[in-house]
């Protein structure tokens, strides 16, 4: 890497390779996706998969198990009956 690469990235006009990429994480001691994306994306999308994990119950899980083995005609009526009752019973808050 040169100084004024380095330069051009930290100011958001490159992005380095992935070998360099990789190269500068090792030695920085930090995964490469946190200097590629940050580390709040990582942690945002922790916190939605931890809510989403939370609210799932085993009913619900084997109902989308079964859904996503439907052929896909099928899961597309599901979806519109779905989005259906939504619509007419939104969520009240």
């Amino acid at each position: 890497m040169t100084l004024q690469g380095v330069r051009r990235w930290l100011l958001g006009e490159t992005l380095p390779s992935q070998d360099k990429l990789i190269a500068l994480a090792q030695w920085l001691r930090v995964p490469p996706d946190q200097l590629r994306y940050g580390a709040e994306i990582k942690s945002e999308i922790q916190q939605a998969r931890q809510r989403w994990d939370d609210a799932i119950h085993f009913q619900e899980r084997e109902t989308f198990e079964a859904f996503l083995a439907l052929p896909a005609p099928q899961r597309k009526i599901v979806r519109e009956v779905i989005l259906t009752f939504a619509k007419a019973y939104p969520e009240k808050t």
